[in-house]
């Protein structure tokens, strides 16, 4: 996909069909005594951007990674991460992008380079000392989206 696909995808009008497909599962935190939604507990907005933009450092800072991104709109790219983050934690749901199998289709994403993303967003949030369950919430999740996002002949054998 080129820039100018990218950004035109990303602007569009989306259908329901083009939403994020997230297991359902508790967000930690939800429900408890006045703990409010992992995403209040992290410190809502701010501290997911945080997260985003250190975690895109690391990220682009590996060769065999960045090159999934050379013509990516990463302002885009961020804010879809940010606004997925915020959903999955239980946050504001405006995540208005394709679906994870849709947006990472054709890119041929291995196990081990997805295994090493979701390191990099582990490492990235536990440096930033969001709770454990919360982490350990990313980390499940991470497992089951994989699916999506790794290429059909790159998934080990099992």
């Amino acid at each position: 996909m080129t820039e100018t696909e990218a950004n035109r995808s990303s602007t569009r009008d989306l259908s329901t069909e083009d939403t994020v497909e997230l297991p359902e599962q508790a967000v930690p935190g939800d429900g408890g005594e006045g703990a409010g939604s992992a995403y209040e507990r992290i410190g809502g907005a701010v501290a997911v951007q945080a997260a985003v933009r250190i975690f895109y450092e690391r990220v682009l800072a590996e060769p065999d990674l960045a090159g999934y991104f050379e013509s990516v709109e990463m302002a885009g790219q961020r804010r879809h991460l940010a606004a997925m983050l915020t959903v999955l934690l239980g946050g504001p749901d405006t995540y208005t992008g394709r679906g994870l199998a849709q947006a990472h289709q054709g890119l041929g994403i291995s196990s081990a380079h997805y295994a090493r993303v979701g390191a990099h967003l582990l490492a990235t949030l536990m440096w930033l000392d969001v709770p454990a369950d919360v982490v350990d919430h990313i980390r499940e999740t991470l497992g089951q989206v994989e699916s999506q996002v790794v290429a059909p002949r790159s998934r080990p054998a099992g």
